[in-house]
């Protein structure tokens, strides 16, 4: 969510990725999501109005605390669904289709909901880092914090870069550019790691072996 007016950077963002993750979810079949399908989309945006309003009103603490919380209810959410859809395919009853349309939703979801986390927790989160006036230190060693990177003393990170991060994650199943530097987020790249590992071979390659 939005957190501070002073940083640059478009907090829009993390509002459309938080969005997006509610819609993906709509798009799971009703077995495989809490119902009805719309549930978690009107959490989500339910949620977001008072953290945007904490946010504008200067409640920095509210707006964090809010931020967490929504991201919290998503990633259960998702989590849920992957053990739902793990525990259904010993059955075979599903087609490939649909396997393939709900892995692939999954997929998206879990690699948004951590870039979430990382934009959240990474060096106190938007709130501290928008105090700065550069990024010199946190969970993640990006590339341009680097000695002789050439970037500007000021430059700091911004959700497409953690989004970056996560989809690196989810692909190649560890960090690429950026080595992780703090234990909360190892194990937040190991959570994220099994996840999307869970959806590629158990489920996407079922779906193809079936095809």
């Amino acid at each position: 969510m939005p957190d501070n007016q002073t940083q640059k950077e478009p907090r829009w963002v993390a509002v459309v990725a938080l969005i997006a993750v509610g819609w993906l979810y709509m798009a799971l079949p009703e077995w495989l999501s809490f119902r009805p399908r719309w549930a978690l989309l009107a959490v989500v945006i339910l949620l977001l109005v008072p953290t945007i309003a904490f946010h504008q009103a200067g409640k920095l603490s509210l707006n964090r605390i809010f931020g967490l919380t929504v991201n919290a209810v998503v990633t259960l959410a998702v989590i849920w669904s992957v053990i739902l859809l793990v525990r259904a395919l010993p059955e075979h009853k599903e087609p490939p289709v649909l396997l393939l349309r709900s892995a692939g939703s999954l997929w998206i979801a879990n690699m948004l909901i951590f870039a979430l986390w990382y934009w959240h927790l990474d060096a106190g989160g938007p709130n501290q880092r928008g105090a700065k006036s550069g990024h010199t230190e946190g969970a993640f060693l990006f590339p341009q914090m680097a000695p002789g990177a050439g970037e500007d003393a000021t430059w700091s990170p911004h959700f497409i870069d953690y989004m970056f991060l996560a989809f690196n994650t989810s692909t190649a199943l560890s960090p690429t550019d950026a080595p992780v530097l703090s234990r909360w987020a190892k194990l937040l790249m190991m959570v994220q790691s099994v996840i999307s590992l869970t959806i590629i071979v158990l489920l996407a390659a079922r779906a193809v072996n079936i095809l």
